[in-house]
Parts: C-alpha cells; structure tokens; sequence
C-alpha cells in the first residue's frame, strides 16, 4: 500500500522507522510527505528515512492528488480548539477515497460524526487508534473484542506532561521546572499550556466520549481546570498525609446527559488512580455488561504511537 504523511515530526519519524523494519512482512511504503516547515517531497518507489524535501505543495489538496496514495496519515500538531487544520486535511483526503489514519486528536475530538460519516460515504476507512493513549489499543479494543457492550462512562488518568509537573513540584520544584523536564523525556505538546490548563486532556476526554459514546462534543463542552494554581506547597503538604494530587478526566452518563470533565483530584496514595506515575496512563471504562474493566499504558512515548498508526495501517490493510 502507498501513504503519504501529513507531518513530519517524531511520531513520523518513528513511524517511518517502523514501515522500513517491518517491511519484508508488510510491504507498505511511504511515497509522498507534506510538512509546513520543511516542504514536501514525493518519490513513488518509497522515499528514505531523511527525504530530500522540495518546495511545499501549494494545498493540501494539490499533495494528495500528486501523491496518489492509498491511505493517508495526518500526524499534524494538536490544535483543541477546532481541530483545523486537520480536519480540513482529513475531509480533503476521503473526499478523494483516500483511507485516513491520524493520530491527532483535535479531529476526533471535534468533527468525529462528520467525519465519520464522510468515510462512509466515500466507502473507506478512517482510523485513529494513537490519539488517546499513544496507541494502545482502546478504540480497536471496543469494536472488536466488546460485541454488544455499552460503555457508560469513563475515569482517566491521561495528560503526562500534567503528571511529570506536578510529581516535580511534589519534590519542591517549580511549575516551570516540571515543564523542563515533560519536554527533555519529549512528551509535552509543543505549545505546554494545551496540557497544564488541561485542554490536552478535555481533548482526549471529547474524543473517547464521541467514540465510544456516540456524544458529538468537543473540548469546551469538558468541564476544564488545569493545574496552573497548584503550588509546591499544597503537593508536599498532601504527601505528608499519604494522599497526591492526579489530573483525571471523566465521563458520566446522568438525568440530564453526558457530563465530562477534567481536573486535578486528590487521592490516596494507594488509589489504583495513583498508580499510573510517570509518563503511564490508565484508562478505566464502566459498562453495563462488563462492569468496570481498565487498559494501562506503561511509560509510553512515539515508539508505541507510531505502532498505533502501524495497527492502524494493518487494519485496513485486512479490510481491503
């Protein structure tokens, strides 16, 4: 199968690795690749690791035609509010037949119904595994393994970059301190304020609940609160009475509807919450026929998110 990347970034990067090392099992190959920042380079025998990019393509819709590419990948930074420019690069992909993977949440978490039922229309696939956490497998999980199961809610540990600050600042650190330290370990979102005022978050929570729970909502329809007011203070003081402060996301099904929110909670130190430390995340789905069951992610990072696409990719792949 021919993909073309829109992006270029790590997650790409690591991705492109992948493709080259599983090659001789899965013939995909990478012919075409759209950046804002480097150009656009196109080579329908498989471009290289370290492509020789050109001049950019002058739209995104003039790359997609050029590249003649089976699925496209849309691996662009996260924009919450909207989700554009993605949304704009997915439409133009399935308005054209193309199959879409991305693993940028901002389309699902704002445009899922439509462009879902753009895919329908066009008779393709439209995949998105890597948007939540990092690949591993939730929505995939849903659909294939829970036949007949309604998810009622959700509980989430979710944001990292939240996570590594606030254990900094439980050390003594500052905020600006824990910021240094998400982006050395390369998990913060290149604009950090989208995890700490927790729109990373509400980003995430929107995605899971338009899924999984048919909600059409987007990240301002979350209950928002960051982790801005937090102090060292009040970290170390929790510490000494055996509790800890987690950002956690949530979804509840009520009389009046869909509530989804997410803000940093305390809890014990023994919570199973409080388990997922460091860069983990932990998910937990309420069900009407399975209870509760829960998926972790143990210090994931581009690796595992490039494996999401590469699932992803197999996935269609086996629907064709």
């Amino acid at each position: 199968m021919r993909v073309a990347l829109i992006g270029y970034g790590n997650v790409g990067k690591a991705f492109a690795r992948l493709l080259g090392s599983k090659h001789s099992s899965y013939p995909f190959r990478i012919v075409a690749i759209h950046t804002a920042r480097h150009g656009t380079a196109y080579d329908s025998r498989g471009l290289s690791l370290h492509p020789e990019f050109g001049a950019p393509a002058a739209s995104i819709e003039e790359f997609l035609d050029r590249a003649r590419a089976d699925v496209a990948v849309e691996i662009t930074t996260l924009n919450p509010e909207g989700g554009e420019p993605a949304v704009s690069h997915i439409k133009a992909a399935l308005g054209r037949h193309i199959h879409v993977i991305t693993a940028n949440k901002g389309p699902i978490a704002n445009a899922y119904a439509e462009l879902s039922a753009d895919a329908k229309m066009a008779q393709v696939e439209f995949r998105f595994e890597s948007t939540v956490m990092d690949g591993t497998p939730i929505f995939n999980n849903v659909r294939n393994n829970l036949p007949g199961v309604k998810i009622l809610g959700f509980t989430g540990v979710l944001n990292s970059t939240s996570k590594i600050v606030l254990a900094a600042m439980k050390r003594g650190l500052s905020l600006a301190d824990g910021i240094k330290e998400a982006q050395t370990l390369g998990i913060a979102e290149a604009d950090p304020s989208y995890d700490l005022e927790g729109w990373d978050a509400a980003a995430k929570a929107a995605a899971i609940a338009n899924v999984l729970m048919d909600a059409r909502a987007t990240p301002s329809d979350v209950e928002r609160r960051g982790i801005g007011d937090i102090t060292p203070d009040d970290l170390i003081d929790l510490a000494q009475n055996h509790k800890t402060m987690i950002p956690i996301a949530r979804g509840e099904l009520a009389a009046g509807g869909l509530r989804l929110q997410v803000r940093p909670e305390v809890v014990d130190d023994t919570d199973l919450l409080a388990g997922a430390s460091g860069s983990s995340n932990l998910l937990l789905l309420h069900t009407d026929l399975m209870g509760t069951i829960g998926i972790i992610s143990i210090n994931p990072g581009v690796d595992q998110t490039a494996y999401g696409l590469f699932s992803d990719l197999i996935d269609i792949a086996k629907s064709l």
